[in-house]
């Protein structure tokens, strides 16, 4: 399981600091990892937050985005993102209905727009696909 972002300093200074990069079924922000004085041992080098705002409808659709964001993050982002970094996905209209494997190419898509694609990382397309139910 990923480091996850929860505080609102982390999310706001994502938006002011961070670097962003959209496409239909999410947006991603990334800035770096503040030194921390201890990080956790079992830290992959990296943490990760995830938004869904009150446009995208009601709080079961808000959160059936979030829980296919983490899903999402949970999978690729160990394999894909340079360590270091935080990252932030926002949810966006799309997200909710869209094929995860559409969702897939999109973080990839976006990661590689943000130069944050690791030098050996699987691509989501040629990658074997881990044996999950769609959320």
């Amino acid at each position: 399981m990923l480091t996850r972002l929860k505080n609102r300093q982390d999310f706001v200074r994502m938006n002011r600091r961070g670097k962003r990069a959209s496409a239909v079924g999410l947006v991603v922000q990334v800035d770096k990892t503040p030194d921390q004085p201890n990080p956790p041992p079992d830290e992959l080098g990296f943490r990760v937050g995830f938004t869904a705002t009150k446009k995208l409808g009601s709080a079961v659709i808000r959160n059936r985005v979030k829980r296919r964001l983490r899903v999402l993050a949970d999978t690729w982002l160990p394999e894909l993102a340079k360590p270091g970094h935080d990252f932030v996905l926002i949810g966006r209209q799309a997200t909710a209905k869209r094929s995860f494997a559409a969702l897939e190419r999109d973080l990839h898509h976006a990661l590689e727009r943000l130069h944050m694609l690791r030098a050996t990382s699987a691509s989501p397309e040629n990658a074997p696909k881990p044996n999950q139910i769609d959320p």
